[in-house]
């Protein structure tokens, strides 16, 4: 997918780092700041594609700085924010915002949103995710491998597309129900049971590519390039199951 240039207003250090990573992850360069002090400067330099702004700032909140961006750009604006009261969130649109999330974040609710603005005001040239020789369009709803079609359901899309995002790192059962499902405390069966059937569609078209990492969680990665490299990959596998 080819990336945008975010610019991230968020006062608080763990959301403003957590999000700044997941956004980086889809490719995405992000400017991240903790208040709006020098914005003009700021967009002059750095040209976003496209604004996240915490409502509750230091100094002007985010819906002033909506209305300095709105002089300045056309940019797709997303506020997050704490207050889900209606009059907040007809204010963030009445002073040009584009959309609005609530705090706790469900980071693939966001991204979500942050791709159908980005596509919105055609600042993403490609929804396609590629992973080895598969192909994601999440928009599509389509899943390719080596060119042939895998039939997948909704859930199981999903689950993909995060897995395809996080590509390389290993997560948790909690962390995959979390930002799936949406669930802090749940059945990881429900984990095991979509990864299970992942796998067999995917690996009728090639090799294994979502991997069992015992006592930690899954990674999706490319097969590995040599015996040497998946020969302890496998045996973690086995003693998994």
């Amino acid at each position: 997918m080819a990336g945008a240039r975010i610019l991230f207003v968020e006062d608080e250090p763990a959301i403003r780092e957590s999000i700044s990573g997941a956004l980086a992850r889809e490719g995405h360069r992000v400017h991240a700041v903790a208040d709006g002090d020098g914005l003009e400067a700021l967009v002059e330099r750095f040209r976003p594609d496209l604004a996240i702004l915490d409502v509750m700032l230091p100094g002007r909140d985010g819906f002033a700085l909506a209305v300095q961006l709105r002089r300045l750009s056309d940019l797709p604006i997303l506020f997050l924010t704490a207050r889900d009261a209606p009059p907040a969130r007809l204010r963030g649109f009445h002073v040009g915002g584009d959309d609005y999330v609530t705090k706790p974040v469900f980071l693939e609710e966001l991204l979500a949103r942050v791709r159908a603005l980005l596509r919105r005001a055609g600042r993403l040239t490609s929804p396609v995710i590629e992973v080895a020789d598969v192909l994601i369009d999440e928009d599509a709803a389509l899943v390719t491998r080596a060119g042939e079609p895998v039939e997948v359901t909704a859930t199981e899309l999903r689950l993909l597309c995060y897995l395809a995002r996080n590509r390389g790192r290993v997560l948790s059962k909690l962390q995959i129900l979390t930002q799936v499902w949406g669930y802090e405390d749940y059945d990881p069966n429900l984990v095991e049971v979509n990864i299970s059937a992942l796998r067999r569609k995917l690996e009728r078209g090639g090799e294994r590519l979502i991997h069992t990492v015992r006592g930690q969680g899954y990674v999706l990665r490319r097969p590995a390039s040599s015996p040497s490299e998946s020969q302890p990959l496998a045996e973690a596998e086995r003693a998994a199951r």
